[in-house]
């Protein structure tokens, strides 16, 4: 892994605002002012700004998926902590798009809402190809050297669940046509074990009360209900609704259908968040020595960011590093190395 990459100051010219706006905003900058000449960084940038009168889209499409937390009129300014730690994580990983492929996409309507209401990581980037070495770098921090969606290549390394439970936190892998809790074939139908990356670590799927967390999707709505979401809930569509085998338009439809079951939960309501990410793109465009492509990442929280891009450079080991610091886990993998940040502006 390279260094850490300093991101380059963008403007802080203010557009002009109505009264109201203006007196906020000239506020915060002279806060943001007073905090640099005490040693501490001017946080307000360009891209936290909102435009001259500008307001979250409250169109009834964008109203019946997406929730009111994000449609003030005067959205959060940048990744500023809100009223409850982050309890729950919710992680839904996709297949196999580019970053120019989901984001400003028309056959994605869903998705761009999200992501202009809420936060889009602009230079983040997969760590290599097929699948599965992804799904192991998101979930174990290494790929272990495996460069093929092999589904006999059982690995004995420390993982995010180890840290998880270490900790004392709880966690389930949510797998869409998953056939019944640890199930340990290659494939069921439009399931795939290259997908499912809790089931290639001996300690879990050899353990069978660890292994049963490993459960078909249905089992989300179940415990969203009875409110017995885990702290970190992995979910992984089915082949067509990933856009591995299906299309765009079918991916982001399915989202459509499924996330706002999350969003209108009382786990992401008070204290959560929601993270969707590709495993992989088509090119092998990298950074931070890495070459998966450049892949999106949306990260959607109640209490912001909203309607902001990072531009700070980011893979996979970032991602889960930043789950690491949320809840101070054991690092696990190459998450312990100097150049692995996390993702100090989209997650805190």
């Amino acid at each position: 892994m390279m260094g850490r990459r300093r991101a380059r100051r963008p403007s802080r010219r203010l557009a002009k605002f109505p009264g109201g706006q203006r007196h906020v905003l000239t506020a915060l900058l002279v806060a943001s002012i007073a905090l640099a000449g005490c040693g501490g960084p001017a946080q307000l940038t360009a891209t936290q700004i909102p435009t001259a009168g500008a307001t979250i889209s409250t169109t009834a499409a964008a109203s019946s998926t997406i929730p009111p937390a994000a449609q003030g009129s005067t959205p959060a300014v940048g990744a500023s902590p809100g009223p409850n730690p982050v309890q729950h994580v919710f992680l839904i990983v996709m297949e196999n798009k580019e970053y120019d492929q989901i984001i400003g996409n028309a056959s994605a309507p869903y998705l761009n809402r999200l992501a202009s209401q809420y936060a889009v990581a602009d230079q983040y980037y997969a760590v290599t190809h097929p699948s599965l070495p992804n799904y192991l770098a998101l979930f174990g921090g290494d790929t272990y050297g495996i460069r093929s969606d092999c589904t006999d290549c059982f690995v004995n390394q420390p993982n995010l669940a180890d840290a998880l439970d270490a900790a004392g936190k709880t966690w389930k892998s949510y797998q869409e046509d998953l056939p019944s809790p640890c199930f340990l074939g290659a494939q069921s139908g439009e399931y795939a074990l290259k997908h499912d990356p809790f089931l290639y670590y001996q300690d879990i799927r050899d353990n069978p009360a660890r292994c049963r967390q490993v459960m078909p999707l249905t089992q989300l709505t179940a415990d969203i209900a009875a409110n017995q979401v885990p702290n970190f809930a992995w979910i992984t569509p089915n082949l067509i609704h990933d856009m591995h085998d299906g299309t765009v338009a079918q991916g982001d439809a399915w989202l459509a259908s499924f996330v706002p079951t999350i969003l209108a939960s009382s786990a992401w309501k008070d204290g959560g968040l929601l993270v969707i990410v590709w495993d992989e793109g088509s090119s092998s465009v990298g950074c931070c020595g890495v070459s998966g492509g450049r892949v999106p990442l949306l990260v959607i929280s109640p209490n912001g960011p909203f309607g902001y891009h990072s531009p700070v450079p980011a893979t996979h080991y970032d991602l889960l590093r930043a789950v690491e610091d949320l809840w101070g886990l054991r690092e696990v993998g190459l998450t312990a190395g100097s150049g692995v940040q996390g993702l100090p502006d989209l997650i805190k």
